[in-house]
């Protein structure tokens, strides 16, 4: 018996261990989880309010989820970034929902001026940090080393892509890349190509980003070929046979307040 009761106090104190572990355990489950956006959330709000790559921002602008989904960007842990693609995906997702932000609180690119506040000197809280859209897209998210990303960031501006109406998926980042690089480089609205004249008019994204493209590619013309629809054009790019022109951008904004443009 007095064994037994010498014991007691160590199995109280075991017990007690056990119990105070699992508590703290649980916490780091809960804060965890706390720390990841809510992608599904993201995904309902760009299918309410993005159409064929134009934004509804009123439609941000009322949802309480979207302030709640900056926070949540904000807040994340950099182990959201530990998955295979998912910190690429985390990254896109986070400019195209920061730039909307930028949006929403009054800043616009659609002036030089615009561009410079909009891009260099708003910052935004992302996992913990400040940092501009500009940092994010040159330090974080073109560190991947995938071109494609040009197609895939918006800044929210008519001539850049169009935002797509669906969350970049960590599973799926490489097929929905394919598909945003094959949507920009194929709309004529953007690029548009002259086979008799051997004149293609494209988008300054294959100016600003050329050494990108020439880089993954061997050329700009070589790179764009893989994604072009038409054989001929195709033919005609792989053998660098296009003069480029590139076409004026559009900084006016690619969406609407009020069902009116801006």
């Amino acid at each position: 018996m007095k064994d037994k009761a010498a014991l007691a106090p160590f199995r109280f104190h075991s017990h007690g261990l056990r119990f105070a572990l699992m508590l703290l355990l649980t916490a780091w489950s809960l804060g965890a989880r706390a720390s990841v956006p809510d992608f599904d959330a993201l995904d309902e709000l760009l299918l309410q309010n993005v159409r064929n790559g134009f934004v509804d921002y009123d439609g941000f602008a009322a949802d309480s989820r979207f302030p709640q989904l900056v926070q949540q960007f904000g807040a994340a842990t950099p182990m959201v970034l530990d998955a295979a693609d998912g910190g690429l995906s985390f990254y896109v997702n986070a400019y195209n929902v920061l730039a909307i932000q930028g949006i929403l609180s009054g800043s616009s690119p659609d002036s030089w001026w615009g561009r410079r506040k909009f891009f260099r000197g708003r910052k935004f809280e992302l996992l913990g940090e400040s940092i501009t859209l500009e940092a994010l897209e040159h330090d974080r998210v073109a560190a991947f080393g995938d071109p494609r990303i040009h197609f895939a960031l918006v800044c929210a501006s008519l001539s850049c892509p169009r935002l797509s109406s669906r969350v970049y998926r960590a599973e799926l980042i490489n097929v929905q890349l394919h598909d945003a690089a094959r949507r920009f480089i194929n709309d004529p609205s953007r690029n548009r190509f002259d086979v008799e004249r051997r004149i293609a008019f494209v988008s300054m994204i294959f100016d600003w980003y050329a050494a990108d493209f020439a880089k993954a590619g061997g050329s700009v013309q070589r790179y764009i070929a893989r994604f072009v629809d038409d054989a001929e054009v195709q033919e005609a790019l792989r053998a660098d046979e296009f003069e480029l022109r590139y076409e004026d951008y559009d900084w006016n904004l690619n969406g609407q307040f009020g069902n009116t443009p801006r």
